[in-house]
């Protein structure tokens, strides 16, 4: 620190000296120093030296670019950044706002918990919240903050997801036979897209017996598309009875999702398509006609009306 101080006082004489010699050398003259030279050599002056010594006066701020929503997955570290411009002598600091909980101050962890890191590179406007194996319970608001009076934040959510596999007919798809079965299975939230994506059928939750797609039933075709939302379509055509049954689609990175077929012959579709919730609101509507018939019956006054 002492050095810099005396460069710049040695610069600041060097200049003041250099300016005595010029206004020296231009009284010599027949012409003097016009306003425009003066003031060029005033304000160079000012910006090299003066602005040095006296050190800036500009409040620090954040830059308003950084991303203020991560997702991350579990299990894989994920990076919470904040930039902060001009920050002087202040401190920046990461605060958990479930609990308050101070995590980092400056370039140090401030937690017991190790999956949480402060991270920051010397001369850098960049201060970062590491944390390593996050979980879904690290989902929410944390705060990048600046020591100043009073404390300013910035604030980021962090939205941690799991890999997750759907079936697009939701647990059960009845159809009637002779019609397509179409399943399509949606995989999201994957650190990379599965390698491989299988469906299997079978009577039986824990045992499947893998679709053979060479064999003699024709009629199945499966397309699969892979990217950040990777998809697998089965297509079954002509559907009999011995399609019916528990479909999985098992990726080789996610969970498997099951669906159960039920292939009917002979029923309206209405019902076929309502399933078993419909069967039910059937059951009760009936029990409560009956009761309203047999309380009409009862009535004197339906005698009445109707001659009864």
């Amino acid at each position: 620190m002492g050095c810099a101080v005396s460069e710049v006082k040695s610069a600041l004489w060097i200049s003041l000296l250099h300016g005595f010699l010029f206004l020296i050398a231009g009284s010599g003259t027949e012409d003097p120093l016009d306003d425009t030279t003066l003031d060029i050599s005033s304000r160079r002056f000012r910006a090299e030296f003066l602005q040095e010594w006296q050190g800036s006066t500009e409040a620090p701020y954040f830059d308003p670019t950084t991303p203020r929503n991560v997702t991350g997955l579990v299990g894989h570290p994920v990076r919470l950044l904040c930039r902060v411009k001009n920050l002087q002598n202040r401190t920046v600091s990461w605060v958990r706002h479930r609990d308050i909980h101070l995590l980092t101050v400056g370039r140090y962890t401030y937690t017991s918990d190790q999956r949480f890191e402060a991270q920051h590179k010397p001369r850098s406007e960049e201060w970062a919240l590491r944390i390593r194996s996050p979980q879904r319970r690290d989902s929410g608001q944390y705060e990048c903050q600046i020591s100043t009076t009073p404390p300013i934040g910035y604030a980021v959510y962090l939205n941690i997801v799991e890999p997750e596999t759907t079936i697009s007919s939701g647990p059960e798809l009845f159809l009637q036979a002779g019609s397509t079965i179409n399943l399509t299975c949606t995989v999201r939230h994957t650190p990379e897209p599965p390698s491989s994506i299988t469906w299997t059928h079978g009577e039986q939750v824990f045992f499947y017996n893998i679709i053979n797609f060479d064999s003699a039933r024709g009629g199945i075709s499966l397309v699969t598309e892979k990217g950040l939302k990777s998809t697998s379509r089965l297509l079954v055509q002509r559907a009999r009875g011995a399609d019916a049954g528990l479909y999985t689609c098992g990726p080789n990175n996610a969970p498997p999702a099951t669906t159960r077929v039920h292939v009917l012959s002979g029923e309206h579709p209405a019902a076929m398509q309502q399933g078993c919730a419909k069967s039910t609101l059937d059951k009760t509507a009936s029990m409560l006609c009956c009761l309203l018939t047999g309380y009409l019956l009862r009535n004197p006054l339906y005698d009445l009306q109707f001659g009864t």
